[in-house]
């Protein structure tokens, strides 16, 4: 591989995003629905300009009790979902425009990620927010998701560019997705264990899941989460060790469909 994006989820109040940002080439800034917004927000977005780093907006249910990681799934219409995605993409988007940059991305947070990976329904309502924020905006965004989803297919099927994201913090079932986080070891606390999960996915295009099993995981873009303990000790280890081995760090230029 000859190059990879290193994304945070960042904005959301915690970690030290200022850090992150010498680091990592692409920002999911949270939009107020589980965290961040207002001038959290836009204070976030102009950092991420001033390092040069990519900025994309990371919507999820209005939940900040629970960080927006308990599914709402059923509480909402596809209509209702769409408008709430749709309006904390255009929160972000105006944030970049008044600190001179245009929004490339939207990524889902915590329960909204994995709703619309599993559930079509969910994802076309996601879909339908990021296609209508982007003839808003008169702009092109992709959307970053977990390889092989529903998602993944929606995007295929609605004509909108999808980047295949893989997660060097967290632990893998053998069907390719997520450990839960109420599941022991489902956060990898140790940034060892950590860098060797990076170098795997980037380099080989696998990854070793929860019962010792290796499956295939190809992604164009490596995820840490900002508001783990490790989160900038973990970034930097894995961008050094990635461009030891000849891999570019850098922001996504070339959709693969």
């Amino acid at each position: 591989m000859a190059s990879i994006d290193l994304n945070a989820d960042v904005g959301e109040e915690c970690g030290d995003d200022d850090a992150l940002f010498d680091i990592v080439t692409t920002a999911n800034v949270a939009a107020g629905g589980h965290a961040g917004g207002g001038a959290v927000l836009v204070e976030t977005v102009e950092s991420c300009v001033a390092r040069n780093v990519a900025v994309g907006a990371h919507p999820s249910y209005p939940d900040r009790e629970n960080f927006g990681r308990l599914s709402r799934h059923g509480e909402y219409d596809s209509k209702t979902l769409t408008e709430l995605i749709r309006t904390q993409i255009l929160d972000v988007a105006a944030a970049c425009a008044a600190s001179g940059t245009t929004l490339t991305h939207v990524k889902a947070h915590g329960a909204l990620y994995h709703d619309i990976a599993r559930e079509s329904e969910a994802a076309d309502a996601f879909l339908a927010a990021v296609r209508d924020s982007a003839k808003d905006l008169d702009a092109d965004l992709y959307v970053t998701g977990s390889p092989n989803s529903s998602l993944h297919s929606a995007a295929q099927a609605h004509d909108v560019a999808f980047v295949a994201e893989a997660f060097i913090d967290r632990l893998y079932h053998p069907d390719g997705t997520l450990v839960s986080r109420s599941q022991p070891n489902a956060v990898h606390a140790d940034p060892q264990t950590a860098l060797t999960q990076a170098t795997s996915i980037a380099l080989k295009g696998c990854v070793q899941t929860s019962d010792g099993t290796v499956i295939d995981l190809t992604a164009q873009t490596l995820c840490v989460h900002g508001d783990s303990p490790d989160a900038v000790a973990i970034a930097r280890a894995v961008h050094q060790q990635l461009t030891e081995h000849g891999v570019t760090i850098s922001p996504v230029t070339r959709v693969i469909n």
